[in-house]
């Protein structure tokens, strides 16, 4: 066992298994169908009761949580990261700094050559932001953390609320003329743009590619603004947790059982009745909209921390089961398996591959979901029996480190 073999953090490597895996249940939307797909199951066309139901339970479960995780856990590993380098008699600030600039250019590469829904340029940016406020004591990261989280919601929910309240009162018939023109201006919109972008999946890998660059160079910057607000508080809660050690065995039992407890149980609440709200009024996409970027953001900080607490504590018995060992191996190589599983995906929705998008509805959705789990669970164990990290993981060190490093064990 080498070196970054026995400073490995069990319930990292394990949480983050869980993370990639619980976030293609959110991502299976956009690779099977356009952007406006995601504000809810009626969206390019109507659908049954049945998809209803399966995006209402990934929306309580999923939508949210495993990006908070995910995050969370990417703060951590950031002083990991820099602590291994200074043991080492480096500089980890610099080797850090370097690592996310490499980030940044994976992350681009990723929107323009496969897909849309990119966040490692997102992660790299806040990373970058994060890795300036690393020094300061735990209580500050945690307060500058909340503050800013609370503070970006909060006014994004008053920004949209008089859109909503226009959405609702012409759903009662009490809209405006005005009011009327603007959310019909609004959903036509969303079907227009969601024609135009499955006509564009349609085309083949090089056009695709063209079409991006060409039309849409920038669009990784434009979505990283609405989220930084997410992202880069997450990020400094997982610095402070790690500091703290919870990820370690610094927390004794019953204050991790009470925060996976209490933070599980109140977003699961919330969640539940903004989503019994949206099912009530039919997912209505204005509505929708900010929920996903404001409204929801409380329960998926709640959630996000609860889902990390419970994950240490069933950490030292789910590691030692074969299962346990799948998703830490998973983990281990998540990289390289978000990378692939956009791959894989793309390939069977987009017009270069087997061209099924718009061809498979939500429930229909689960099966691939589950083929990729298959897949990740599979691979990643005998990989890691024979080579030292996943293959992208191996490349983006090397870049960071300017050599080739082993890769063999």
């Amino acid at each position: 066992m080498g070196r970054s073999e026995a400073q490995r953090i069990g319930s990292l490597d394990l949480i983050r298994g869980v993370a990639i895996l619980g976030i293609l249940v959110i991502n299976i939307t956009g690779f099977a169908g356009p952007t406006g797909a995601t504000l809810g199951p009626h969206i390019p066309v109507r659908g049954s009761f049945a998809d209803a139901a399966v995006y209402a339970g990934a929306m309580v479960l999923f939508e949210g949580k495993m990006r908070a995780l995910f995050t969370i856990l990417f703060g951590a590993s950031m002083l990991l990261f820099i602590e291994r380098a200074e043991a080492a008699g480096r500089d980890g600030d610099v080797l850090q700094l370097r690592r996310l600039a490499f980030l940044l250019l994976f992350g681009w590469l990723h929107y323009i050559l496969f897909w849309w829904g990119d966040i490692l340029f997102l992660f790299a940016l806040a990373g970058i932001l994060a890795l300036f406020m690393r020094e300061l004591p735990v209580r500050t990261l945690v307060m500058v953390a909340l503050l800013t989280f609370a503070g970006w919601h909060l006014g994004g929910t008053a920004l949209t609320l008089p859109e909503v309240h226009a959405e609702e009162q012409v759903r009662l018939d009490h809209g405006t003329p005005a009011m009327q023109q603007a959310d019909a201006t609004f959903r036509r919109q969303v079907a227009a743009n969601a024609q135009r972008e499955m006509a564009e999946y349609r085309l083949g890998f090089v056009r695709q590619a063209a079409v991006k660059l060409g039309e849409r160079p920038f669009w990784l910057l434009e979505m990283t603004w609405p989220s930084l607000g997410e992202t880069l508080p997450l990020m400094l809660i997982g610095m402070a947790l790690y500091r703290t050690g919870f990820f370690s065995g610094g927390w004794p039992p019953g204050r991790l059982w009470r925060l996976g407890l209490i933070g599980t149980g109140c977003g699961l609440a919330i969640t539940l009745e903004i989503t019994a709200w949206m099912w009530a009024r039919d997912f209505p996409p204005q509505a929708m909209s900010a929920a996903l970027l404001y409204w929801l953001a409380l329960p998926h900080l709640l959630m996000g921390l609860g889902y990390a607490a419970l994950l240490v504590l069933a950490t030292p018995r789910l590691a030692a089961t074969a299962l346990g060992g799948r998703l830490a191996a998973a983990g281990r190589m998540a990289f390289s398996n978000y990378i692939g599983t956009t791959v894989v995906m793309t390939a069977l929705f987009y017009g270069w591959g087997l061209n099924l998008m718009g061809k498979v509805d939500r429930v229909e959705e689960l099966a691939f979901v589950l083929l990729a789990w298959a897949l990740m669970l599979a691979w990643s164990g005998p990989w890691l029996a024979r080579y030292r990290q996943g293959p992208l993981e191996w490349l983006w060190r090397s870049l960071t480190e300017g050599r080739r490093l082993p890769l063999r064990r």
